[in-house]
């Protein structure tokens, strides 16, 4: 009796998930891939798996890597210091040359290979490839005073067609957050790069995945979970928010003002985190909208919508 009724349930999850396959299929959707969801190898083939079903449900999805903990691991290896200001990375021309390294030749290869363990799905490429992301040199405000960062930037123009090539094919594209400049390749923050990805890409959802469970109102306390705001209401918390979570927040309200319909920040340590927000009525971690919000009825949207 007990394994029919974990049968019927099963049932119950596949039936519930009907109206959202219906109105995200054909749909982009662009995963920022981070924390430690990254480093952790159980949640590491995790994601590969969830990566891996949203292509068979219909979606397309892109993932967009950073690599925080790996860069720092090598550039300890090497003996070489790495300095922040402001939250960014101080980042010399032999700095870059690491993070260049690890990022394209490592991580975005270990994604690539996690993925196509179930398939031929995944290609991995550069910000750099094709023009896909070009950066103008940024600094950092520290005590009311600009320092400089070195090759860092912000994505000031986006080319996405090699993506959109590789969609129509059928693969996963997987894009590590380098960029080029006229003066070099710069180091760009995988947060926003995922945001002017989706919004270049016209997705219908940019997904950001993190450590924590979402975006509280009363950090740090972290009592009151906020699971759906709009993005004025965003920007006027923006000032408050932590350190950490400015970056994915800002992510978020750019991708949405940008024409994106939503933006989700999601806890990363969750199994199948990404699952249970698409595909399930209830939902996790925080959604962000546009003052014109859509309806919340899937049933609604693809009849109004036509999708």
């Amino acid at each position: 009796m007990n394994s029919r009724k974990q049968a019927l349930d099963k049932a119950t999850t596949l039936i519930e998930a009907l109206p959202w396959l219906s109105r995200f299929h054909g749909r982009t959707v662009v995963v920022k891939y981070g924390g430690n969801a990254m480093t952790d190898p159980a949640l590491r083939e995790r994601f590969a798996e969830n990566i891996v079903f949203l292509r068979y449900a219909g979606l397309r999805p892109v993932v967009v890597h950073g690599g925080g903990p790996q860069i720092d691991a090598h550039l300890d290896r090497l003996g070489m210091t790495s300095t922040f200001a402001g939250g960014l990375r101080v980042t010399t021309p032999e700095t870059m040359d690491v993070v260049r390294m690890v990022l394209v030749g490592r991580v975005n290869r270990d994604i690539v290979g996690l993925i196509n363990a179930h398939g031929p799905f995944a290609v991995g490429i550069s910000g750099e490839d094709a023009h896909l992301f070009t950066a103008e040199r940024t600094s950092a405000w520290v005590d009311g005073a600009p320092v400089d960062l070195g090759q860092v930037g912000e994505v000031a123009d986006v080319r996405p067609g090699v993506v959109r090539t590789l969609l129509d094919d059928g693969r996963i594209p997987v894009v590590s957050s380098v960029a080029r400049s006229d003066e070099g390749v710069f180091n760009v923050n995988a947060d926003t790069a995922a945001a002017a990805l989706a919004v270049s890409l016209d997705a219908g959802k940019l997904v950001v995945l993190t450590d924590v469970e979402g975006l509280y109102a009363d950090y740090p306390a972290c009592e009151e979970l906020i699971s759906r705001l709009t993005a004025g209401e965003l920007e006027a918390m923006l000032p408050e928010l932590s350190t950490g979570m400015v970056p994915k927040m800002e992510a978020c309200l750019h991708a949405v003002r940008g024409g994106v319909p939503q933006a989700h920040v999601l806890d990363g340590r969750t199994p199948h985190s990404m699952l249970l927000e698409i595909f399930t009525n209830e939902g996790i971690g925080t959604m962000v909208v546009a003052e014109a919000e859509e309806p919340t009825d899937p049933v609604d949207i693809v009849e109004g919508e036509g999708e």
